[in-house]
């Protein structure tokens, strides 16, 4: 299968196959080809062989959590432009403070909003 030319690539990692069909379906709406994993070690593989330009990442997998992933790429330079956002139940506050710290981009608290998570994505490939 042929790659589209300009289509933004999003890698999904989530450890819940229910959580990744969800957030799947959530951005039908995303001009993007979905990647998916399940877990920070593939999700850390899939990263560095796909090159997406964002990442939805849950904290809490088996393997690597969602934020060495994130803490991996941040620490990278030529992976600046990359985006990422935490989707994850760790609670709100946590995400709150710990989102920023690890370089995300945006988060997001389960359970989501299809309609939110759309829009967050959108915003974040600059597809607004």
């Amino acid at each position: 299968m042929e790659e589209q030319k300009g289509l933004a690539k999003i890698l999904i990692a989530d450890d819940d196959p229910e959580i990744l069909k969800m957030v799947e379906a959530a951005l039908l709406s995303v001009s993007a080809e979905i990647i998916k994993a399940s877990n920070g070690d593939e999700a850390l593989e899939a990263f560095l062989v796909e090159k997406p330009n964002l990442l939805i990442l849950d904290v809490m997998m088996p393997g690597l959590s969602g934020w060495e992933v994130a803490k991996y790429i941040r620490d990278k330079h030529e992976y600046d432009d990359v985006k990422i956002m935490m989707l994850t139940g760790i609670g709100e506050a946590t995400n709150d403070a710990t989102s920023p710290i690890i370089g995300a981009d945006d988060h997001l608290d389960k359970p989501f909003s299809f309609e939110v998570l759309a829009e967050k994505t959108r915003k974040l490939l600059g597809q607004e």
